[in-house]
C-alpha cells in the first residue's frame, strides 16, 4: 500500500510510527472503562478488545487531548493580542473512512475517551448519514444506487450545521437517520449543545470543495483521523458484515432490506459481492481513498482489524 502522502522514499507529510512505539507514547494513562463499554461501542463485525484500547485508542486520545489544550491556548493568545475577549468554540474531529473498516467503531470510542478527560467533559458525536438526501429526493435525483457518494449528501445543510457548532450557538439540531429503514427519519433531530467536542463521522467527511465553491466541512476540522485498510480486506468484512446483517437485522420486517433475509448463504454472499463491487468499491476508489492524504493521522490496520501502524501528519 502507497503511503498517504502519495510520494515514495523518505519524503512523506506524515511520520510513521510502528504500533508497539505507539502504543508506548501514554504509559501512564489508566484505561478509563471495561469491556462492558467497549462492547457498547465495537460495531458490527469489529474486532476490538481492551488491549486494542490500551495499544491504539489511549494514547490517540491523549494526542488529542493535547491538541484541544494547544488550540485553547492559541485561542487565548489570539483574543489579547486582537484585545477580545470571545468564548473558546468547540474543537472539531473529523473521522473518515470506508464503509465496513470500522470508522463508527473508532468515532464512538474517541467519545468514550475523550469524555473522561477533566477539560473535556462534553463530546458530541454525530454521522454524516443524517445528512444524506432522503429515498424520494435521491430517486427523483437518480441517485439511489450511489447512495454515500459525495452528491448524496446535503452539503451545504451539513456545512451549516458543523459552522454553527463551530461559531458557538447554543442549539444547534441535526437530522436522524435510521439505518433498519435506510431513510432519514421525518421530525426527528439531534440536539448539540456547545459541546467541548464535536466528532463528525462519514465516508466522505474530508472531500475539498466541491467546483465552484470555496468551502467544504473538511475545512473546519481541527483534527481529522483517517481510518485505513487494504481493500481487499474491506471487501471481505463488508461480506461477512452483510452475512451477519442478514440473519439478524434484516429478518425484521421493518427492515428496508427484510427481503434479503431468505436468501441461502450463498446467494447473500453473491449479494454482498455484487453490491460491494457496484457501490462500495467504486466510491471508496474513487471518492474516499484519495481523500486519505487530508488527513492529521492515519489508522492503518491489518487483515485482523487490528491497527498496525499510526501515521501521524507533521507539524
Amino acid at each position: 500500500m502507497s503511503d498517504p502522502g502519495g510520494t515514495s522514499g523518505r519524503t512523506s507529510p506524515f511520520t510513521e510510527i510502528p504500533r508497539e512505539r505507539w502504543a508506548e507514547l501514554a504509559p501512564t494513562t489508566p484505561l478509563p472503562f471495561d469491556e462492558d463499554v467497549i462492547g457498547a461501542v465495537r460495531g458490527l463485525g469489529d474486532v476490538l478488545d481492551l488491549r486494542e484500547v490500551r495499544d491504539v485508542y489511549l494514547p490517540l486520545s491523549r494526542l488529542l487531548n493535547l491538541y484541544v489544550a494547544g488550540s485553547r491556548q492559541l485561542h487565548q493568545q489570539t483574543s489579547e493580542f486582537l484585545g477580545e475577549r470571545g468564548p473558546t468554540t468547540p474543537f472539531v474531529i473529523g473521522v473518515a473512512g470506508s464503509v465496513a473498516v470500522g470508522k463508527s467503531t473508532v468515532a464512538r470510542l474517541l467519545r468514550e475517551l475523550l469524555c473522561r478527560w477533566e477539560d473535556t467533559p462534553r463530546v458530541e458525536l454525530i454521522t454524516t448519514d443524517g445528512f444524506l438526501y432522503p429515498n424520494a429526493e435521491l430517486e427523483r435525483r437518480g441517485l439511489l444506487e450511489r447512495k454515500g457518494f459525495p452528491e448524496s449528501y446535503d452539503r451545504r445543510s451539513l456545512l451549516r450545521f458543523v459552522i454553527e457548532v463551530k461559531s458557538g450557538v447554543e442549539e444547534v439540531a441535526a437530522p436522524v437517520y435510521s439505518h433498519l429503514q435506510y431513510d432519514i427519519v421525518p421530525g426527528e433531530h439531534i440536539t448539540v449543545r456547545r459541546p467541548d467536542v464535536l466528532i463528525v463521522e462519514g465516508l466522505n467527511v474530508l472531500q475539498p470543495p466541491p467546483p465552484g465553491t470555496s468551502l467544504a466541512v473538511s475545512n473546519l476540522f481541527d483534527f481529522s483521523v483517517y481510518v485505513d485498510a487494504r481493500t481487499q480486506d474491506i471487501a471481505r468484512w463488508y461480506e461477512q458484515r452483510f452475512l451477519e446483517l442478514q440473519r439478524g437485522a434484516f429478518a425484521d420486517p421493518q427492515s428496508y432490506f427484510h427481503r434479503f433475509a431468505s436468501l441461502t448463504e450463498e446467494q447473500a454472499i453473491a449479494r454482498a459481492r455484487q453490491i460491494w463491487s457496484s457501490i462500495n468499491e467504486p466510491n471508496l476508489v474513487r471518492n474516499i481513498l484519495p481523500t486519505r492524504s487530508r488527513a492529521t493521522l492515519v489508522l492503518r490496520k491489518d487483515s485482523d482489524h487490528a491497527v498496525s501502524t499510526v501515521l501521524l501528519r507533521k507539524i
